[in-house]
């Protein structure tokens, strides 16, 4: 039997980055889903579809060295479980990586200075078990797209097994898609505010692409999935907005470049060390990001500033210690704004009770939102859907603490 129209429940999901798109991915999968006849739309303000900020511009690593643990414990297994699943190797580039530490001195034809970095705070680590340092250096065999002789030191920072990675503009789009298969509506436009009546969320105020005037969506649940942008629907979120570059290289087709992520410390600039990480994916290319600075935040996505010599800068910083790179072609130059915490700690996770009944958020995961999207995905729709997060304990990540 059917249930009363007025019982159907209206889910709208804000924000089309990973955390957005993969809740709405886990909220069709949960087994009250149909039973319950749900309905999940997701909106997305940026007119150029999903993944627009930090989650298609980010490095896509996925680490059992994550933060928080109550998450990654969850997210780790679920990363694996999706790639088994749908094929993500070849939909999305999951693969296992070796990540290492690496030490050296770059070869640099000029020296430039750069300024107001903050760090993205991603370098902890597990230790390896293994014992593949046979060099004074520690540099591996088939590290061979790095320049040997700069090495100063190179160690592994986890064993094998516990990192892998992910392309996240393609698992983010992959997350959407498998979503709408299951009945997800997807619409770009701004959500403005967040309509609600004795105490319970009624609904969204939406602008929708195209249109000059706001219009209602109804609503049952609405969960804010809005990244550095949650704050302008919740302004208690103790979120701020990091902005990180980053560059693409497409490398020689010659080239041989083994499946690494290295976080690195360069000297040799004249300008002290210079820290970029290094990313090699499957598809050929080369991703690096540099450290965060204070650049305000834009109020849309696609107003987001790139600083040509922040790019600039990272680049001269990469290829001083790699041929291959150095001899590849930029594809992007590119800046997003990661959601940081002001207070630390994060990412925030639950529902918003003492604001409305059925208003939830997701956001604040900084540089791990690739790697614990699914786990907080699942943690959501477990909530939504069922009333009770089953996957983790993930009391001390409850909206409560704040708003």
């Amino acid at each position: 039997m059917s249930a009363n129209r007025d019982s159907v429940r209206h889910i709208v999901v804000v924000g089309g980055g990973i955390i957005g798109c993969s809740t709405a991915y886990y909220l069709t999968r949960h087994p009250k889903f149909v039973a319950s006849e749900a309905n999940v739309t997701l909106v997305e303000a940026s007119v150029h579809g999903v993944a627009q900020g930090a989650s298609g511009k980010a490095g896509g690593l996925v680490a059992k060295w994550a933060y928080p643990k109550e998450l990654v414990n969850v997210s780790f297994d679920e990363h694996v479980k999706l790639a088994n699943e749908h094929n993500g190797k070849d939909r999305w580039g999951w693969r296992y990586v070796s990540t290492g530490s690496w030490e050296g001195t770059g070869e640099f034809p000029t020296s430039s200075k750069p300024s107001g970095e903050k760090s993205l705070e991603k370098t902890l680590g597990l230790p390896d078990s293994s014992n593949t340092n046979r060099k004074r250096t520690g540099h591996p065999d088939d590290l061979i797209w790095v320049k040997e002789h700069l090495t100063e030191s190179y160690s592994s920072m986890a064993p094998e097994g516990a990192t892998a990675q992910v392309h996240p503009y393609l698992f983010t789009n992959s997350m959407l898609e498998l979503a709408k298969q299951n009945g997800v509506k997807f619409i770009t436009g701004s959500v403005t505010a967040i309509k609600q009546s004795q105490g319970k969320v009624t609904g969204v105020e939406l602008f929708e692409k195209g249109r000059t005037t706001s219009q209602s969506l109804p609503a049952t649940e609405v969960i804010v999935c809005g990244g550095a942008w949650s704050p302008a629907l919740l302004p208690g979120l103790p979120i701020q907005g990091t902005r990180a570059h980053s560059v693409v290289i497409r490398t020689p087709a010659t080239a041989q470049i083994a499946p690494y992520v290295l976080f690195t410390e360069i000297t040799g600039t004249g300008n002290g060390v210079v820290t970029p990480e290094i990313y090699a994916r499957p598809d050929g290319t080369v991703y690096a990001c540099g450290p965060g600075d204070d650049s305000p935040l834009p109020e849309n996505v696609d107003d987001v500033v790139v600083d040509a010599e922040a790019c600039d800068n990272l680049l001269r910083n990469v290829t001083a210690i790699s041929d291959e790179l150095r001899a590849g072609e930029v594809e992007f130059r590119q800046a997003c704004f990661l959601p940081v915490s002001s207070i630390g700690g994060g990412p925030i996770i639950g529902e918003v009770e003492k604001v409305a009944k059925g208003l939830f958020v997701a956001t604040g995961h900084t540089c791990w939102g690739i790697s614990n999207a699914p786990g907080t995905a699942k943690a959501i729709s477990e909530l939504v859907m069922g009333g009770k997060i089953k996957c983790a304990n993930l009391k001390n990540l409850q909206p409560s603490k704040y708003i």
